[in-house]
């Protein structure tokens, strides 16, 4: 079992970042991989959940050892896949997810790619008990206006995809652009510089 991967970051993509440790280039797939962007060429550590199936073995890599709990915590959801809990930790924070199950805030947890009602209802179920003994340390902090924050950010995201689609890019291309997007949303960025960011993105 890999716990950890330390190593130069070498390079990033839409879904993944490279890390080269002991001369061996780790895929690592994580929730929003520019956040790494500020760390290229240099040294950096993630913290890694090794995943196998019959056709693959694949590493997923994360700031902290809360992101990475709060991923296998989701993995054991009935519905929710890899890809699933990575799109759900690329769109809130680890604190802001704990507390939206514990408050049993499925409007909230709607608002996450993939995720509907019944799937919302089940995360609740699943995890509500199992997070009592998790909830980071940062969580006793956060308030209301965290929350109400985060929400704001999912909502000016979701505009700023809608204007994309109006302009006739299509799902699989938004879905390239919704990582980095979401991150820029989440530190404050309105639906106008969404929308600019977003062409910039599909420029390159």
């Amino acid at each position: 079992m890999i716990d950890f991967v330390e190593g130069t970051l070498v390079y990033l993509d839409a879904e993944y970042i490279v890390v080269e440790a002991g001369g061996i280039g780790y895929r690592l797939f994580c929730p929003n991989p520019y956040q790494f962007v500020q760390h290229e060429g240099t040294k950096t550590r993630l913290f890694t959940h090794h995943h196998v199936r019959e056709d693959a073995i694949l590493l997923y890599g994360f700031a902290s050892r809360d992101e990475r709990d709060l991923f296998r915590k989701l993995l054991d959801v009935t519905g929710i896949g890899p890809k699933g809990a990575l799109a759900i930790l690329a769109s809130a924070s680890p604190e802001q997810i704990v507390m939206a199950v514990q408050q049993e805030n499925v409007t909230y947890l709607t608002k996450f790619p993939g995720i509907g009602k019944k799937t919302a209802q089940r995360i609740i179920l699943d995890l509500k008990d199992k997070l009592t003994g998790y909830t980071p340390s940062a969580i006793l902090t956060v308030a209301a206006a965290s929350q109400k924050t985060g929400e704001q950010a999912a909502s000016h995201l979701n505009e700023a995809l809608e204007a994309l689609a109006a302009l006739g890019y299509s799902e699989a291309e938004l879905q390239k652009v919704r990582n980095p997007l979401a991150e820029q949303a989440r530190e404050g960025a309105g639906v106008e510089q969404l929308i600019k960011q977003g062409l910039v993105l599909f420029s390159r």
